[in-house]
């Protein structure tokens, strides 16, 4: 434990994910899913009428 409070010190930057990024990743995943959610549901609302076309 104590060489990794060393490290941590000697290099303060280790790659590690900040919490703002992880927020960004879950608003785009959400935003995603719900766009593909939408876009599933008029589909299938307009599945028969689009077939015609």
């Amino acid at each position: 434990m104590q060489e990794g409070l060393q490290e941590a010190a000697r290099r303060p930057d280790r790659g590690d994910i900040s919490t703002t990024t992880v927020i960004i990743w879950v608003a785009a995943v959400t935003g995603a899913v719900l766009i593909a959610g939408t876009i599933a549901l008029v589909i299938g609302k307009y599945n028969g009428r689009l077939s015609g076309l």
